[in-house]
């Protein structure tokens, strides 16, 4: 049982901290931000009503005896909602520190009523879950100590109503009016994805870069320059350098032997982005894994030695600090020079680190736009080809928006945040207004962008959303997030409502894409299977506004280690190194970490609902997740030293665990098969119980790596365990010679879009086709051995966008006209021992990618290809595919695009070893 008074009534400020590098030595700048302050405060009460009535809801008859204290509590803070905006609005105005502090009361109070009538409703929760005496006692009876605890919960809540009474006080002094919950949802949809997508292609393009993107190709592939060379991209942040060496670097991949892209702003030390460069070229899988026990020395010179055999790209984006290319290249060499062409890009706010590259550099400063290519990129933003039809006088909004263009003084981030802010709000007065209203000291280009976020972030439909956004700030500079991650995080933080019409998660998606309408993040993936964005990365002057932004409530410093104790909610250190995470303060409740290194957290801290670490070594973290009985979110990615309490199970609220490529000390405990409240599920090292007490029937996801749980493996106790997940969407199972008979376990998901089994010793014939989950978009089916076509079972689902299949060892493989009618990508990949594809006209008609790999034995492409519309042909291993082949050269002549020299990079088997995750979007492996 844990204590009830671990908080004091003293009003915290909502901190959320960054730890960040100073230097290349191990000195550490702390950032102290406020973290999602007032605009979470909002959401923040709304979530806590919302929880607090679902818990009483639920346990009436256990609180009956302080049911109504908890009835006038959320009646209190359903009270304190219609407060808040104004509350909010006399802080912004800098005016009022009363009113800054009230927000901060109320959040603190909020938060406190929902941990104090949580703790009641965990030991209702685990007192089900005991067994023998003890169990039947607490389900028909009250223990003393549970009676105790009631009382105490009465005290807590007498205590939280004694602190809401002030801040009634507080606001009938200072006059702060009820002016409604503007925290309103509106369930009204993004644009089509069709044409986000679209919009993406166009930007692409990168309006005004065309000429830049020319003279930096021509000076890659110059044929006539064999040396080791580089070219240096140097801009002000927002210019688009990066946008413009990702479409060098992915136009260019096909023409170097070997390519890798490293963000150096990311990295404390040299040795970290080196490491990250060895990571993307290395071949062999056991090297693979020695590479975070090297030194760097041993590094370098394994780069060195690698890349001295083959042509090579290596893209160093924004490279800081002169001192970063000396130690990476001048003290190491690790670009070596085999007078084969290879080639270096860097990109860089700082001309003098571009001077600074000792090999031939060509260094290419990037302009701002000119005054026609700003106003095109101002107007494919803020009056779209698809939306001028509908709009009334647009020669009218064309004249404004000349002039609000010219203001942006050709940034394109500027221009792209603005029009998209203006497309949301197409009233001539508000263009105009906003024109004639720009301030002269905007025309400062740091200050201008910081105009710009504030009116697309103060634009935004309500506080959720908002909070959304700032949330991002707590990623590392320039990380690619994966949607489906930041959507469990954002509903377990409570930033998404529930509305009547959709579910969090289609909410969660709507959001996203709505910050992608607003030029606010950057879409790197769209997922072709869900036609929903798959990955985004922030940009860097966006984030750092997202940082200064949530400072305005807090009390800026810079304490000098983490010792420093700060009273926080929300905490973010990255890059640490040897250090000792103290409690910053007894209520923090989520912890979020990224590369820290031989780093022990302190276990006080109990309030625990997220913690969120990624690439770090973690000591004795098991003692921290045992303490934290509230616990939803739990993702440790990529970790080492990390071992799971078998009191897992005691994590009665916990909705989504992520253990992908940790490595585990022992087993998972299968007490975490009892949380009824799971979700989302990826571990390995775990095996599914024969018999449990409660079982996880909520699980929406579930990835499990079963091969390193043992060579011994129950899988009529598996089948039967996945038999009662009928809510499952995503099931991913990695057994290494699964029985063919586990092939049949997903025929009572119904509601199952996403398969993926690896894999299958033998499989002789798939189940009939009636027998898969019709809603199936997306199938990945590896086997040694496919005895049996499966091409004319698969045909017959009805939504299949995304297929691919390994082993099918037949001679012929066919599909019928009318098959496949929603599929868009197929892959076909090793030990195809097909020699004809027998393909009708009408088959696959929506098919824009096909991936063949290993077709020893295929001579020709089936003509119905030309009937699909083909945009993307990958051939590997098919060495009797002739380039004469007449449905090859059609294609080419269409102006698909044909990858015929790509090589595999072996790395498929990693993901049994689960130091990779499968990259669903496009199936290829990337780094967890």
């Amino acid at each position: 049982m844990f204590p009830l008074r671990y908080q004091q009534l003293h009003a915290p400020a909502h901190f959320l901290f960054v730890a960040t590098p100073f230097s290349a030595y191990d000195i550490l700048f702390w950032e102290q931000i406020e973290g999602i302050h007032s605009s979470m405060a909002e959401s923040t009460v709304s979530a806590v009503v919302g929880n607090i009535a679902g818990l009483v809801i639920e346990e009436t008859k256990f609180l009956c005896a302080i049911t109504l204290q908890v009835a006038t509590l959320k009646n209190d803070l359903m009270r304190l909602q219609g407060y808040l905006k104004d509350a909010d609005s006399r802080r912004r105005s800098g005016n009022d520190a009363r009113a800054a502090t009230l927000v901060i009361q109320i959040r603190a109070a909020a938060y406190e009523a929902e941990t104090v009538i949580q703790a009641a409703d965990h030991m209702e929760k685990r007192n089900r879950l005991k067994n023998g005496f003890l169990g039947a006692i607490s389900r028909y009876a009250r223990l003393p100590t549970d009676t105790t605890t009631i009382r105490e919960i009465g005290i807590e809540i007498e205590c939280v109503r004694s602190k809401l009474s002030e801040i009634f006080a507080s606001i009938e002094s200072l006059e702060i009016v009820d002016i409604g919950n503007s925290n309103v949802v509106e369930d009204e949809p993004p644009e089509e994805l069709s044409i986000l997508q679209k919009t993406i292609e166009e930007d692409i393009v990168m309006v005004g870069f065309r000429g830049d993107f020319t003279e930096v190709v021509e000076k890659l592939v110059d044929k006539e320059n064999n040396t080791l060379s580089a070219v240096s991209i140097v801009a002000i942040g927002g210019a688009g350098k990066t946008t413009l060496s990702r479409k060098i670097y992915s136009r260019m991949s096909k023409h170097f032997e070997i390519v890798a892209w490293v963000t150096a702003s990311q990295m404390f030390k040299g040795i970290d982005l080196l490491k990250d460069i060895l990571k993307q070229i290395v071949d062999d899988i056991e090297e693979y894994k020695l590479i975070d026990q090297m030194s760097e020395y041993e590094v370098g010179k394994k780069i060195n030695d690698f890349l001295m055999q083959k042509r090579y790209l290596v893209v160093l984006d924004d490279l800081c600090e002169v001192d970063t290319w000396e130690q990476i290249n001048t003290t190491l060499k690790i670009f070596p020079d085999a007078n084969n062409g290879s080639r270096v890009i860097l990109t860089t706010k700082k001309k003098d680190v571009a001077d600074h590259v000792e090999m031939r550099n060509f260094v290419h400063t990037l302009k701002h736009l000119d005054e026609e290519e700003s106003w095109e990129l101002f107007s494919s933003k803020a009056l779209p080809s698809y939306n001028r039809p509908a709009i009334n006088y647009v020669h009218a909004f064309e004249e404004i928006g000349r002039k609000l263009a010219r203001k942006c003084n050709g940034l394109p981030l500027a221009l792209a945040v603005l029009g998209a802010y203006l497309s949301k709000n197409l009233n001539l007065q508000t263009w105009s207004d906003i024109e004639l209203g720009w301030p002269v000291s905007t025309n400062e280009t740091p200050q201008m962008m910081r105009d710009i976020l504030a009116r697309s972030y103060k634009g935004m439909p309500n506080s959720y959303f908002r909070s959304c956004l700032l949330s991002l700030a707590t990623f590392p500079e320039d990380d690619i997030i994966f949607v489906s991650d930041l959507i469990q995080l954002w509903i377990v933080e409570s930033f998404i409502p529930h509305t009547p019409i959709h579910t969090q998660e289609e909410t969660a998606h709507i959001y996203v894409t709505g910050l992608a309408e607003r030029s606010l993040v950057q879409v790197v993936e769209i997922s072709k299977a869900h036609g929903w964005i798959e990955k985004i990365k922030i940009h860097d002057n966006v984030r750092q506004w997202c940082i200064e932004e949530a400072r305005q409530d807090g009390q800026a410093g810079a304490p000098s280690s983490s010792s420093d104790t700060m009273l926080s909610y929300r905490t973010s250190f990255q890059n640490t190194s040897a250090q000792t995470l103290q409690a910053t303060t007894a209520n923090l409740r989520s912890f979020f970490g990224f590369g820290l290194s031989s780093v022990i957290v302190d276990p006080k801290l109990r309030l625990l609902r997220v913690i969120h670490v990624q690439d770090s070594s973690l000591k004795n973290f098991n003692k921290v997740i045992g303490g934290c009985t509230h616990l939803t979110y739990l993702k440790l990615r990529n970790c080492k030293d990390v071992s799971i309490p078998s009191s897992v199970g005691q994590l009665l609220y916990l909705q989504s665990i992520d253990l992908r490529g940790t490595e585990l000390e022992k087993v998972v405990p299968n007490s975490l098969w009892d949380i009824p409240t799971l979700k989302h599920v990826y571990v390995s090292k775990v095996t599914p119980p024969a018999r449990s007490s409660l079982q996880p029937t909520e699980l929406l996801t579930l990835a499990l790596n079963l091969d390193s749980a043992g060579t011994e493996y129950p899988y009529h106790a598996m089948a039967a365990f996945l038999a009662q997940m009928a809510r499952l969407t995503s099931l991913t199972l990695i057994v290494n010679s699964m029985p063919a008979e586990m092939v049949k376990i997903f025929a009572n998901m119904p509601h199952l879009v996403d398969l993926t089994m690896y894999e299958f010793h033998v499989l002789d014939k798939l189940p009939e086709s009636h027998h898969f989950p019709q809603k199936l978009r997306r199938l990945c089916l590896y086997a040694r051995t496919i005895n049996e076509d499966p091409l004319p079972i698969l045909q017959k689902l009805p939504c299949l966008v995304v297929l691919v299949l390994k082993g099918y060892g037949g001679q012929t493989m066919s599909c019928s006209t009318q098959g496949f009618p929603e599929l868009q990508e197929l892959e076909l990949a090793r030990n195809f021992n097909t020699k004809e594809w027998r393909m009708q006209f009408g088959s696959m008609r929506k098919l824009t990618s096909l991936k063949l790999g290993n077709f020893s034995k295929m001579k020709e492409l089936p003509q119905a290809l030309l009937h699909t519309n083909l945009g993307y042909l990958e051939l590997t291993s098919t060495f009797l595919i002739s380039q004469q082949d007449s449905t090859l050269k059609e294609l080419k002549r269409r102006k698909c695009k044909v990858n015929d020299q790509y090589k595999s990079n072996g790395r498929m088997d990693l993901v049994m070893q689960g130091q990779y995750q499968v990259d669903m979007s496009k199936y290829r492996l990337t780094r967890g």
